[in-house]
């Protein structure tokens, strides 16, 4: 019987971001990992994320945990169950802004840019403290507020809370870009933006340090700018740091090649979402990685920055299913 080259043996690994709405990150890796073994390959699943939605759940992967409940304020402050990590080590947590403070915590007709407050995630800090935590983790995505993060600091504040931040970044928007790149998706017409800009502008003025024009001070409505000014908090590019602590690099040079996959490639993806981290690593590592996505929206330059081997449009598990087969058989 005729083997195959021992470098064809390497498996294929399958590290794609949440289809966000529809699929988590997990749910398309394994989509993407049966289309690769019914190809005839073997296939390593490493769901990725970037501060945003299932950051929680790849560090709890990466480095064992469990998941614990606290009863929090939503964005509108009415109380709320919502989860937070406590990673093996006993000494480390991870909290999910979506978590408390999350866009979908707010149905579409009641959202409140003005009145939408982190309180819930500072309330969810304060509980990983209470758990034994020294050092948190706070993934800073898929907020419903614009408060410069003024009800997280009040909630530690209250609480004494004096655990580490580390702030995991999806976005590098500055502090007083937030209202106008984020404010119209959480209910800001024009001219709630401007007044959102002028709190921003006030509570930066009245702030220990400044956060203006520093690079992802603005995620999440600027609740990492008012953690880093006000709690000293450690500001870090979301997929980046992920991607490390998932110990990517070595998981792709084991790998023939490299599935991954978003719900949409676009501009933001270049600008360094955890697609755009993968296909960057792959490309000045040598190794080929294909893309399986919900819709290509991506432009010509940005299809040069990512140098994809492959780009393919797969809606739904069935879909991904087939396109990663199509890749296995290649």
């Amino acid at each position: 019987m005729t083997r195959r080259a021992p470098w064809l043996e390497a498996p294929v690994l399958v590290a794609p971001d949440s289809f966000k709405g529809t699929l988590t990150a997990s749910e398309v890796a394994a989509a993407l990992a049966r289309g690769i073994r019914s190809g005839g390959r073997e296939a390593v699943e490493l769901p990725v994320a970037d501060g945003g939605e299932g950051t929680m759940d790849a560090l709890v992967a990466a480095g064992g945990g469990e998941l614990r409940e606290a009863e929090v304020s939503d964005p509108l402050g009415r109380p709320v169950s919502a989860c937070f990590a406590l990673l093996d080590d006993g000494r480390t947590a991870v909290v999910e802004t979506a978590q408390a403070s999350g866009l979908w915590r707010v149905h579409e007709g009641e959202r409140d840019a003005w009145a939408a407050s982190t309180r819930g995630t500072g309330e969810l800090i304060v509980a990983a403290a209470e758990a034994g935590a020294t050092r948190v983790l706070v993934a800073i995505g898929g907020s419903a507020t614009t408060d410069g993060g003024a009800g997280a600091v009040a909630a530690l504040n209250a609480a004494g809370a004096a655990a580490d931040l580390t702030l995991i970044c999806d976005v590098r928007t500055a502090w007083e870009d937030a209202p106008r790149v984020f404010g119209p998706q959480k209910g800001a017409d024009p001219a709630m933006v401007a007044r959102l800009e002028r709190r921003l502008e006030k509570l930066a003025l009245d702030a220990p340090r400044d956060p203006r024009g520093v690079p992802m001070t603005g995620c999440a409505g600027g609740l990492s700018g008012g953690l880093w000014a006000h709690r000293g908090a450690r500001l870090v590019p979301g997929a980046a740091f992920v991607l490390d602590a998932l110990g990517f690099d070595a998981a792709m040079r084991r790998a023939r090649f490299v599935v991954t996959g978003e719900g949409r490639l676009d501009e933001q993806t270049v600008a360094g979402k955890a697609v755009g981290e993968v296909a960057t690593r792959c490309r000045q590592a040598g190794v080929t990685c294909h893309a399986v996505v919900g819709s290509d929206e991506l432009d010509a330059f940005g299809r040069r920055v990512l140098d994809l081997a492959s780009v393919t449009e797969a809606g739904g598990t069935a879909a991904l299913e087939a396109a990663a087969r199509a890749l296995a058989e290649a």
